[in-house]
């Protein structure tokens, strides 16, 4: 063990450890709350234990018991974003060793950071309302006062009651159903994990859902008006599983479900075990292998398998999800594809070291987070950052053959645990223990704990971006005059991703005449495309060049769906 502390929690981590959980959720549509009972199964690591902390945000707890026994409890004062610690006193005192269940009897508040409430008229089909929640990275504690520390590991069972017309889903195995004894107008649903996972991977879902089967472990739960453009869309998801188990080892958590979201879902997706949450606006009708589903896939083993013992060491999950999600790329498409999507990606680490500022400490890969919200530090430096140093060392020790056989090691000796960067570094040495001369020159001060670009810019194959950075340019030194040489045959030849990459080109220079954007139009028929990527690049494209057309697209896109990646920017 190294430090058992965790600056994003209030839980007292080196003196007791949570193993199990067992949830009773009543979601209340009305008053939007959850009124709920949360089971701690407590295992205790200290002689004479009487007391425990559990991080709580805006719960009102009624009542607490250990062991069936009435236990005091106190809340403490409430923090800006870390919420408020719950002390519960026991009425006997354990010894190390032993365990005791805890129960507290809580409801979440209205305004729960963890959960979201959509109206009727929020939702696709606009007759039912819609409940989903969200707790990377410290929300959990919002719907179920917990450790909430992704040092912690344990399984979990729940049972939930909802109206009868809606149906719940949860990151678990699904496990059977029951008409509420309490409420003939209700109907509980069970779930069970069986595999330790660390609280901010608790997920909840209630809306009016339906499913399709879409492999022999997968099916695509969403509401019905999106259901079969989902279970087209996410069709290869078999197959990019098999791809990942290739490369990383069994998947371990049985079932692999996708769940579609409302438009207002706030990001790309969320890889809830045996549930991944996937925006609408991967539903482009193009079936362009999604990177978003590969990505999520990877982390059923970096990051829910291995996981950071702390928020500080996020890159563990990230910058290895990442490299997984390129490897999964360069089995089903190229090598050339993985050096195209590197390439990318490091523009978009380019793109957020400018927004922090380059000596700003949070573009560390390992940040201090000392009274950090985790919610305003969020960037892409753990994912590219992370992925930067893992290619590099790619190159360093022999090639993508022979690193991924080190991550696939890696992954095998810490599943089901927690670790820090010091632990993940102390294992890259022994397994290339021959190479440590090597690994010894990289520069890891650099790499690891200060601001700003990594120290090393890796030369990627830039064969796929090429044609992208040629027809940007045509496009950038074009005259008025001579705009009529461009047309349709441009963009025949370029995949999907490639396009993408040449109007983020375009981007980055200065905004192209009114008259260039109107041809870019006529020729490529840019408005017609469905694919989120490409619309929320062309129309941010339009608005710059103040093509008056654009502004009402634009609006349309930034308020009909809420993925912060395509609302921000386009407001903006």
């Amino acid at each position: 063990m190294t430090s058992a502390t965790d600056p994003c929690s209030f839980s007292s981590f080196s003196k007791c450890v949570t193993k199990h959980l067992n949830l009773t959720f009543h979601v209340d549509f009305d008053s939007h709350v959850l009124k709920a009972k949360v089971a701690l199964t407590v295992e205790v690591l200290v002689d004479n234990f009487t007391s425990l902390t559990l991080d709580t945000k805006d719960l009102k707890v009624s009542k607490v018991t250990a062991n069936g026994q009435a236990a005091k409890f106190t809340l403490g004062a409430k923090h800006s974003f870390m919420g408020t610690p719950l002390e519960i006193t026991l009425p006997f005192d354990l010894s190390r060793g032993q365990h005791v269940i805890v129960e507290v009897t809580y409801e979440t508040a209205p305004s729960a950071s963890a959960l979201q409430w959509l109206t009727p008229e929020q939702t696709a089909g606009k007759k039912h309302p819609y409940l989903f929640s969200q707790c990377q990275a410290t929300h959990c504690r919002s719907m179920v006062p917990c450790q909430d520390t992704p040092a912690m590991k344990h399984t979990y069972y729940a049972q939930v009651s909802v109206p009868k017309e809606l149906v719940a889903v949860m990151s678990a195995l699904r496990d059977g159903e029951e008409p509420d004894p309490q409420d003939s107008s209700r109907i509980i649903y069970r779930f069970r994990q069986p595999v330790p996972m660390p609280c901010y991977l608790i997920a909840i879902v209630v809306g009016a859902l339906e499913s399709r089967e879409i492999g022999p472990r997968s099916r695509v739960w969403s509401e019905k008006e999106f259901v079969d453009k989902a279970a087209y869309e996410f069709s290869e998801t078999e197959t990019m599983l098999k791809t990942a188990e290739g490369l990383a080892g069994p998947y371990v958590w049985g079932q692999y479900d996708i769940l579609v979201l409302p438009p207002s879902f706030p990001y790309g997706g969320m890889e809830n075990p045996c549930l991944t949450f996937a925006t609408p606006t991967l539903l482009a009708g193009d079936r362009s292998l999604s990177s978003v589903i590969a990505h999520e896939i990877s982390h059923s083993w970096t990051g829910n398998l291995v996981t950071n013992k702390t928020w500080e060491h996020f890159w563990l999950n990230e910058g290895h999800t990442v490299y997984l999600e390129r490897m999964i790329g360069r089995s089903m498409e190229s090598e050339q594809f993985r050096q195209f999507k590197a390439m990318g990606g490091w523009k978009d680490l380019q793109e957020s070291v400018n927004t922090f500022g380059a000596n700003n400490p949070l573009t560390n890969l390992v940040p201090n987070l000392n009274e950090v919200d985790l919610d305003e530090a969020f960037s892409s430096v753990p994912y590219e950052k992370g992925f930067s140093l893992l290619y590099h060392l790619e190159e360093l020790m022999g090639g993508p053959e022979v690193f991924m056989g080190f991550v696939k090691s890696y992954i095998q000796l810490f599943s089901y645990s927690s670790i820090t960067t010091e632990e993940w570094k102390h294992y890259l040495f022994t397994y290339f223990k021959n190479k440590v001369g090597i690994l010894n020159k990289v520069d890891w001060n650099a790499w690891m704990y200060t601001p700003g670009m990594p120290p090393v810019k890796p030369q990627y194959d830039s064969t796929m971006a090429d044609a992208c950075i040629a027809l940007c340019k045509r496009w950038v030194k074009t005259k008025e005059g001579d705009l009529g040489n461009f047309s349709e045959v441009d963009v025949k030849t370029l995949s999907t991703h490639q396009l993408i990459e040449f109007l983020s080109l375009l981007l980055q220079e200065e905004p192209l005449p009114l008259s260039h954007v109107k041809r870019m139009q006529e020729v490529y028929q840019l408005n017609a495309f469905n694919n989120a990527e490409i619309r929320f690049r062309w129309l941010r494209l339009c608005v710059k060049s103040k093509w008056e057309d654009a502004v009402p697209m634009a609006l349309k896109m930034a308020t009909e769906q809420g993925r912060m990646k395509f609302t921000r920017p386009l407001f903006k």
